[in-house]
Formats: structure tokens, sequence, C-alpha cells
């Protein structure tokens, strides 16, 4: 009942905003709309340029957003809306900006190679847009092949990595020997412990839910990474300057 009241409440403020920006122009260029900056990353790869998105890029957790009649108006008028389906309320906007199903693309947000080619694919698909897309991911195939090259040559497939759970999968894609996972929540005392005792020689942790703080007294000698999955921006080739900062951390961190 409390989430019919909510879509219904969004959606009567979505026309009073529709109204109060006047009549829109027609406009035959496709107007694609994403939840966050990472969907909207992940869809510039898709070949789909100049994506708008509901949470500002610049927030430090985006899924945390609470939406706005404004949102609504925007997420209506889109021709293809993309979300990752974890962000709060949504699926409730989606519902309050009717939303067409034909129109919608849920998009697994995960920096792994293979999860990226996954999603292009589906997002270019729904646009039309598979020849470009297949140009721009060719750059990240590259990208993740050198590093992959990189990784192996330095012998930092043999370290033992500890990795916020919300960075393992990208971690183990680039051959990162993740023997361990933590978080995504504040570490336990039990977490605490281990870390002191498992001689971990890496430790990666989640720029957008920090949780190592506690470690730089509990193993001093240890490198803790901070990695980061949202871009900060909506700008050209924003997810490829993402993975390639992270991979900056690694290399810094071992001197390569």
């Amino acid at each position: 009942m409390l989430r019919k009241i909510v879509v219904l409440l969004l959606s009567l403020l979505s026309l009073t905003a529709i109204f109060a920006e006047g009549v829109v122009e027609e406009n035959t260029t496709p107007r694609y709309v994403a939840s966050t900056s990472w969907v909207a990353a992940i869809a510039e790869i898709a070949g789909l340029d100049g994506v708008d998105t509901v949470a500002p890029a610049d927030l430090k957790h985006p899924p945390e957003y609470e939406i706005t009649p404004m949102d609504v108006a925007k997420v209506a008028k889109a021709e293809i809306f993309m979300y990752g389906g974890y962000e709060a309320l949504m699926k409730t906007i989606a519902e309050a900006a009717e939303v067409k199903e034909e129109c919608k693309v849920q998009v697994r947000t995960t920096n792994t190679l293979s999860n990226l080619t996954l999603q292009v694919e589906k997002i270019s698909k729904k646009a039309g847009t598979e020849a470009e897309a297949k140009k721009r991911l060719g750059e990240f195939e590259a990208l993740f092949q050198d590093a992959r090259a990189k990784i192996k040559e330095n012998g930092l497939d043999q370290i033992k990595v500890w990795a916020n759970s919300n960075q393992a999968e990208f971690c183990n894609d680039l051959g990162l020997n993740v023997v361990d996972t933590f978080g995504p929540g504040p570490l336990s005392s039990d977490e605490l412990l281990e870390a002191k005792e498992a001689g971990y020689d890496l430790i990666i942790d989640n720029y957008h839910a920090v949780v190592t703080s506690p470690l730089s007294e509990i193993v001093p000698s240890t490198p803790i990474l901070i990695f980061t999955n949202f871009p900060s921006s909506l700008e050209k080739n924003a997810l490829y300057k993402v993975i390639s900062g992270n991979l900056e951390m690694l290399w810094n961190a071992f001197g390569i």
C-alpha cells in the first residue's frame, strides 16, 4: 500500500514539474536516462552518447539518492531507461514515470570484462548501436589484456589479496589472487584480527563505502588501495578513466 501511495504522489508531482517546464518541443534524437553514473558509463561503451542520470554523478554513494518529481519527469521522457536494480526507489520511479517494459534495461554493474561485454551487447542491441559498441569495447579488451599481462609479469598474481566484496570480481578478473573478501559493511572484530594474522600482501577497499580505516594501525606495512566503481562525472570515457585510475594505484603501490 505504501509503495502505491509513493508511486501516485510521484506521478502527480511529476505532472506538475512537466507543466512547470512548459511544452517540450518535439525532438527526434533518442533520449537516454540512466539511474547512476556507473550505468551511464556502461551505456556510453555501448555507443550511447549524452546519457543523462537520475542520481548526480558527484555523489559518493549514488544508489542512496532520493528521487524528486523532476527525476520522474526526466525518466518519463526517456526512450531508454537503464538502471542497476539495487538503487533506492528506482523501480518506483519507473512505475511513476510509466516507463514501458520495452524501454527499460536492467544493467549489471560490475567492472569485469566479461560482464561489461554482456551489458554492452544488451544495451547496444536495444539502441541499435552495435557497430559503435564493438569499437568502444575493443578499447577495454586491450586495457584488460595489458593489465593482466603486467600483473603476471610482475608477480602480482602470486601475492595474497584481501578485497572488499564490491571490488573482488574486478580484482579476480585482472588476475589478482583474492584469497578472501570483506564488507561491504564495517569490519567486525574477527575480521580485524584476521587482517592482523593472515599476512595479506595487499588490501583493496571500495571508495564508495570505505571500511578499512582502522587497518592503518593494525597492519601499517600492508598497502591499502581504495578502488572506485562509480565515475564522479559524466565525461567521455568515464569508466575507462575509472579502471585506468584503479590500475595506476596498483602500479604505484608496487613501483611498477
